[in-house]
């Protein structure tokens, strides 16, 4: 029996030889729930990384699922071992779930503290930098009329705002058309580089991770050794993940290479 609290009708009571005018029905069928479309899943998951070797998909889900609702939770095997490859993932139902459980850090599971992170897809995985925990992040293609305020205003949604620097010419003072904005915390720059392109003060700009020349010497050393030695699995994550493999392919290293010299450019006043 359906119930009628949301319904409304009217009815048009005639003669028993003339036709009863149809009824005319407002609101929503108890039937049917209008479906909510589900944010895209890569930003719904999470990237669980110092595991014990004792942790299972049990274990883990048990422990997540107190910040939302899983659909899904895998611990990373070896394929042929079935041994722990030490990291997993877990994927919310919806982004806010994922930002509560990051709110949530420290996580210890199986008496262990684990590093959660917010997974990186296989596209991005093989950029420079990609997996190197920051608090800074580089955003490029800034007009000339952008002011520190447009970035503090639209980057504070994402975290807590150390420093602003929007770079210019020593000599001319002009500005340079980038800046780095620096946060308390890592997880700000992970959320804002998972979307990649922002539109600041009506302009559309780039925004990646801020390395240091050190960092990106690491970053380079390590690409050429994950080519030398075939990579390691390519950075993949394993099982369509998120991008945290033991290593770097081939491909990985030619992007390093085209990617390097940009990155350099930019800085080169650390």
């Amino acid at each position: 029996m359906l119930s009628t609290e949301t319904y409304h009708f009217i009815r048009n009571i005639r003669s028993p030889h003339e036709s009863v005018a149809p009824i005319i029905f407002s609101g929503s069928s108890p039937l049917s729930k209008p479906r909510v479309p589900r944010e895209p899943e890569q930003l719904r998951k999470l990237f669980i990384g110092g595991l014990s070797f004792e942790t299972t998909d049990e274990s883990l889900r048990a422990h997540f699922e107190q910040w939302g609702t899983l659909t899904d939770c895998v611990v990373m095997r070896d394929s042929n071992s079935k041994r722990s490859r030490g990291f997993g993932f877990v994927t919310y139902s919806s982004v806010q779930e994922v930002d509560d459980a990051m709110a949530a850090r420290p996580h210890k599971v199986d008496g262990r503290v684990v590093e959660p992170k917010r997974a990186v897809s296989r596209e991005d995985s093989n950029r420079p930098g990609a997996h190197i925990t920051v608090k800074k992040i580089f955003v490029g293609g800034i007009k000339e009329d952008t002011e520190e305020h447009h970035l503090r205003d639209y980057f504070s949604q994402f975290g807590k705002i150390e420093v602003i620097d929007i770079m210019t010419d020593r000599s001319t003072g002009k500005k340079r058309g980038f800046a780095f904005v620096t946060f308390d915390d890592h997880d700000a720059v992970d959320r804002i580089v998972i979307q990649k392109y922002h539109t600041i003060n009506s302009h559309n700009c780039e925004v990646r991770k801020a390395l240091t020349k050190q960092e990106m010497h690491n970053v380079g050393m390590g690409m050429r050794s994950g080519r030398n030695s075939g990579g390691g699995g390519g950075g993949g994550g394993g099982g369509g993940g998120g991008g945290y493999g033991n290593g770097y392919d081939s491909n990985g290293y030619g992007m390093y290479r085209l990617f390097s010299c940009w990155f350099w450019l930019f800085f080169c006043f650390f």
